[in-house]
């Protein structure tokens, strides 16, 4: 270091002798936190091809960008340059099953000004990425979303737009919930169903009406045990919908199956 500041002193006359320090052991912060970042994301992919070889899964770290086509839920369809990446993919207690990291991209741009009051525009580009899991369910579904209640939605109730209200206040209160068959969707989440969200991490659940079903928890990354969780949160949910809806589905179904031809 003496010598930096030496050459500083030297080269560099009238800048402060501790400025060429500061520079240095930034350039050196960045580069350790770069070889860092770096070790534990393969430490990281390396646990989640070990989780998903236990359950049965193959797992591939290249990208995959057709989710976006292949799924409905409008978390897969935002931004550009979609993809998912990091999958672990397979048949787990007889439901396919998808989990993996996904990314995607959104611009901003922003007015700055030069030393000499001269105005640009500049266009950042931020990359966006998440942690997911979809279920294939084995029954027909309906449009459903459970997400966590904000701020927003305590507004919109003020004002009359309120989402379902169940009988567990913790829940209601916890979680925002919407349906396009409310019925439907006070019979999926019953007691039994409630209780068993509320012990879970807090997440996200979106049932489509293709027989999927996408959880989110957070937007970051998850590790091994968070996909778990994710996975064993989604299989009780489905596993404790009542037989009598999975038949009053597949009987519907089947008529509008009949209707169509």
């Amino acid at each position: 270091m003496s010598r930096v500041r030496d050459a500083a002193a030297l080269y560099l006359p009238g800048v402060p002798a501790f400025l060429p320090l500061i520079i240095v052991a930034f350039v050196v912060f960045f580069i350790v936190g770069g070889v860092l970042s770096h070790r534990q994301q393969k430490q990281r992919r390396e646990a989640l091809g070990q989780w998903a070889a236990s359950l049965g899964l193959d797992f591939h770290e290249s990208q995959d960008p057709t989710y976006d086509g292949r799924f409905t839920f409008k978390a897969l369809r935002q931004g550009r340059n979609r993809y998912a990446y990091n999958r672990a993919e397979g048949v787990f207690e007889g439901r396919q099953v998808w989990a993996f990291d996904y990314h995607y991209e959104t611009t901003s741009t922003r007015t700055v000004t030069d030393s000499k009051g001269r105005t640009s525009t500049k266009t950042e580009t931020h990359h966006h990425h998440f942690s997911a899991v979809i279920v294939a369910a084995n029954v027909p579904l309906r449009q459903l979303l459970i997400r966590p209640e904000g701020w927003g939605d305590k507004l919109a109730a003020f004002f009359g737009k309120d989402d379902l209200d169940f009988e567990s206040a913790e829940f209601s209160r916890r979680y925002h919930v919407s349906a396009a068959d409310r019925k439907w969707a006070y019979d999926v989440l019953h007691p039994r169903a409630i209780e068993a969200l509320l012990a879970a991490p807090r997440c996200t659940i979106e049932l489509d009406d293709d027989r999927h079903v996408l959880i989110l928890r957070g937007i970051g990354r998850l590790p091994p045990e968070g996909f778990h969780e994710s996975l064993r949160t989604v299989d009780t949910l489905l596993d404790m919908m009542p037989e009598y809806l999975r038949q009053a589905q597949r009987d519907t179904d089947a008529f509008e199956d009949a209707e169509a031809r």
